[in-house]
This record gives C-alpha cells, structure tokens and sequence, in this order.
C-alpha cells in the first residue's frame, strides 16, 4: 500500500432544509390556521481518527466530501428530516488544518478522536412559526441556511516512541529490520526509504516500543530540499531520537561531520525538536573504518552523548541498545503522565 502523508481536500456541510407554507384545510375545522413544518438541519462533516487506518491514500483520489442537506418542511407540522452526518476517516496523528490560513483546527492524535471541521445549516421555518396575533395566517416561510464550505488540509504525523535519524544510507532500514518485525526496502544507493516505515520492538514479554524509520535527510532539508519536511514531519512526534552515523570505509565524509550536517538540520527547523533526548549509534562497525569511528566516539564522550556501536547485520551492540534506548523512553513516557 503506497504511503501518503498529506492531503488537501473540499468538504461541504449539508445545507439546511426550506420550511413548509401549509394552512389546515379540514371539513369540520374553521379557520384551521398555518401548519407548515420545520425544515431540516443539515449534516455536518466530521473528520475521525481510525486505528485501522495508516495512510491518506483515499483523499488523493477524492477531493470533494458533501454531507446530506436537510429535508424540507411539510405539511400538517411536518419538519423536514435532518441530514446525515459525513465521517471523514483518517489515521490516528493527523492534523487537520484550515487550508488558507493554515490554522490547526484538530490534532487526532488518539483513536476516536473527532472534530467537526463544517457545520450543516439550520433548517427553515414554516409558517406555523410566524402564526401571531395580529397575523394569523402568515404566507411566508424561511429557507434553509447554507451549510458551511472550506479547504482543509491532512497531514500525518506518525506516532512512535524512537524516530531514526541520519544521512541516507546510515542503516536504518538495516536496524529496524534487525529489531522488529518490519520489513524495509533495503539497498545500497541512496533515498532507499522513500516512506517511514513503523515497527514494533519488543523488550520483553510485557515490554515494547514503537520505532519509526524515517527517510534521509540532506542538506537543506529544513527548506524542502530532499525529502525535506516529509523527514521532519514525522520525527516531530516521537519522544526520543536515535542518531545513526554510518562508520564505515564505504560512506563519504568525516562521521562527526555527518552527525553534525544531520542535527544542524533538525535545529534549523525545529527547536522543539533539537532538544528531544539523543543517542548515537555508530553503524557497520563490522567493517568499520578505526579512524572514523574513534572521531565519533571521542566527539560524542566529549559532549556526553550516549554512544553505542553496533552491526545491524552480524547483530554486535543491539540488546545493549535496544535496552537503554527503552530506558529513556520510559523516563519520557512517565514525564507525560507527571505533566498530564
């Protein structure tokens, strides 16, 4: 199933019902007087959070959502039906935004969670309201109001405890492959990861943790380039950041370079983001260059980052890392229950 994060759709409330000008016309009733009903209230257009749900492919394709209008008054103080809320579903973590002022109208950040992003009309009406003493048979009756009209725009924000960081081909794909039951596309050219991919880690039997592999990041990411705020987007909301730095002959640059091009990017966008807690793994340390990898591990001593080497692929250094890095996800999951 192809991954869309974004989305920008058309949604229409449903316009309220007319209401009724009816009079009572009974053979033993005089003067029976107005009897027009009520129109309808029109349907809403609620947008819902679904756990089953992991993408926004279906808006790609349909831009236009219209709730149902309201039925229209009748006779006999008969009110017209009200229309038919439309649900709008998408997965838990977007952000519903106002599409010309970009203003955050919901975060569905739990399932279930719902916002009605257009109101449908009042309904009409009928004559039988306006029926007055000094206006006994009134011959008029309102229409229904408009139901409310707006752009808005999806935008998914996976939810995980650890977002992978680094350059292209740093071996996060390798990792979360090593680590959980997802399976990445991997291979040895850049941008590789196209899409983030979710895997769960299981530290024990009552133990887990959601990781998120997140596409490459470049230079310049913080204005688009590259995959550019796809990157960012995702990694927003996790709670910790794990920052793998490839070791190896086969990479080019100095690693402490690499590590710093990569976190000056997440400054540059976010400061909220750059003070998320760290840790650095040096990867492919099975064919591990030794002077590439002692810059690194004296850099990151140095400004107390925890450091940790391993090998995705001979599996050197990973239950040491998987134990620590579910360590300070816990500490960060009980500094939002002490917040909350």
């Amino acid at each position: 199933m192809e991954f869309v994060d974004y989305a920008r759709i058309h949604v229409k409330a449903g316009d309220g019902g007319r209401g009724c000008v009816s009079f009572r016309r009974e053979k033993y009733v005089p003067r029976g007087g107005p009897d027009g009903g009520d129109g309808g209230k029109g349907g809403d257009v609620i947008v819902r959070a679904d756990p089953q749900l992991y993408t926004l492919l279906d808006h790609r394709y349909k831009k236009t959502y219209r709730a149902e209008r309201g039925g229209h008054g009748k006779g006999k103080m008969m009110h017209g039906r009200d229309g038919r809320d439309l649900v709008i579903r998408v997965p838990v973590g977007t952000i519903v935004r106002d599409a010309e002022t970009a203003e955050v109208i919901a975060d569905l950040d739990a399932p279930g969670r719902e916002v009605v992003v257009a109101r449908g009309g009042r309904g009409g009406f009928g004559n039988a309201r306006f029926r007055s003493p000094t206006n006994q048979a009134p011959r008029f009756a309102e229409p229904g109001e408009p139901g409310e009209e707006r752009d808005i725009i999806l935008e998914l924000k996976l939810l995980a405890d650890v977002g992978l960081v680094g350059l292209p081909n740093a071996g996060k794909s390798t990792l979360l492959s090593r680590i959980s039951a997802a399976r990445p596309k991997i291979a040895d050219y850049p941008f590789t990861t196209l899409k983030p991919n979710l895997g769960v880690v299981r530290v024990d039997e009552y133990k887990s943790m959601v990781v998120a592999d997140i596409p490459g990041l470049i230079e310049g990411a913080h204005r688009g380039a590259g995959l550019g705020h796809r990157f960012l987007r995702h990694v927003e909301r996790t709670s910790v950041l794990l920052h793998l730095v490839d070791v190896s002959d086969m990479t080019e640059g100095d690693p402490v370079e690499n590590f710093l091009k990569v976190n000056r990017e997440i400054h540059l966008y976010s400061q909220y983001l750059a003070e998320k807690p760290m840790l650095v793994a040096a990867t492919k340390v099975d064919i591990a260059n030794p002077q590439k990898l002692h810059s690194l591990r004296q850099y990151c001593h140095q400004k107390g980052i925890p450091f940790y080497q391993i090998s995705a692929v001979r599996g050197d250094g990973i239950d040491n890392l998987i134990r620590d890095l579910f360590r300070e996800v816990q500490r960060q999951r009980e500094g939002v229950l002490n917040r909350a």
